[in-house]
């Protein structure tokens, strides 16, 4: 049977712009020559977090002195508030998850993507959603979601959301009807609740579940179990707005894909031994468009409303 269209539990398409003082763009100060001073680089924390410029510092610092222009870090409070910050034209360079790149370029924002994010050198820019159950639960698989009441990330979380959706559809179970559903608002969120039994159920990126957490002792190996992973999903990408002058859109994604990591920011002196790079990662790797089809085939096993919304 056909899955019925999703409306994705809060459409991104009606979201407000939800960043804090944001500031004037390239792209609006100039009526779109992108030759403005500053340039706003905007993403959201895949965990509760407080520190995500200073994750971020590096790579801006170093694209200010690539650039010649002023960096100006905004933190958001979610996926739809990035996507309307772009469409808005006050957000110039942007981390996205997978979907909510899609989603982006599928409602018309006018942006590209430039690189992907590695975990670590050599590594492939990808990664899994994990479905995950508290370690006492007596669920082996996904069909044991059936029922359950089960923790999302966000609506326009790739890992989180999107690929959850689908493998539960592959599974028979309704992502609407079929489960209670509960978005979290972070990663490090969906773990916690299932792990304290706020949530029977849930799904989470796999650094997660497997290192994050465990590293910050917030949560102790085998307090969950992953039951569920998913194929291998495009690493979420650095998306350049299309507004910007060419040449300097073009000095950006080199920058970003030749000198975003903790090698290149260490040896040239932006940040020391204990070198990270945004959501402690390597740093990033070089795509096109076209690496994402994989989240479009997704979208069409799901019917996401929020995947054709233009």
């Amino acid at each position: 049977m056909s899955p019925t269209p999703r409306r994705g539990l809060g459409l991104i398409a009606v979201a407000t712009l939800a960043l804090a003082g944001c500031g004037q763009s390239a792209a609006n100060d100039d009526g779109g020559s992108g030759d403005a001073d500053t340039l706003v680089f905007a993403s959201i924390p895949s965990e509760e977090s407080t520190s995500l410029q200073e994750a971020f510092q590096p790579v801006i610092d170093m694209l200010e002195q690539e650039t010649g222009k002023q960096i100006e870090f905004q933190q958001a409070t979610d996926y739809a508030a990035i996507i309307e910050g772009q469409r808005a034209g006050k957000i110039d360079i942007a981390q996205y998850g997978a979907f909510s790149y899609v989603l982006a370029r599928n409602s018309g924002v006018e942006t590209t993507a430039v690189a992907s994010q590695v975990e670590e050198k050599g590594g492939e820019p990808g990664y899994q959603s994990y479905g995950i159950v508290n370690a006492a639960s007596p669920v082996r698989d996904l069909a044991g979601f059936q029922g359950k009441k089960t923790c999302f990330v966000d609506p326009g979380s790739t890992s989180g959301y999107l690929y959850p959706t689908a493998g539960l559809i592959n599974e028979g179970i309704d992502p609407e009807s079929g489960i209670t559903p509960v978005m979290a608002g972070g990663h490090d969120a969906s773990v916690l609740a299932v792990a304290s039994g706020q949530c029977e159920v849930g799904f989470a990126m796999d650094s997660m579940v497997d290192t994050q957490l465990i590293q910050k002792g917030q949560l102790k190996q085998g307090d969950v179990r992953t039951v569920w992973r998913s194929e291998v999903i495009a690493g979420p990408p650095i998306a350049v707005s299309d507004e910007l002058d060419p040449a300097l859109r073009g000095k950006i994604a080199r920058a970003i894909q030749e000198k975003a990591n903790v090698d290149y920011l260490r040896s040239n002196g932006f940040c020391g031994e204990d070198c990270v790079v945004g959501d402690d990662v390597w740093g990033f790797a070089k795509v096109d468009d076209g690496f994402f089809d994989g989240v479009r085939r997704v979208c069409d096993i799901t019917k996401d409303e929020q995947c054709t919304t233009s």
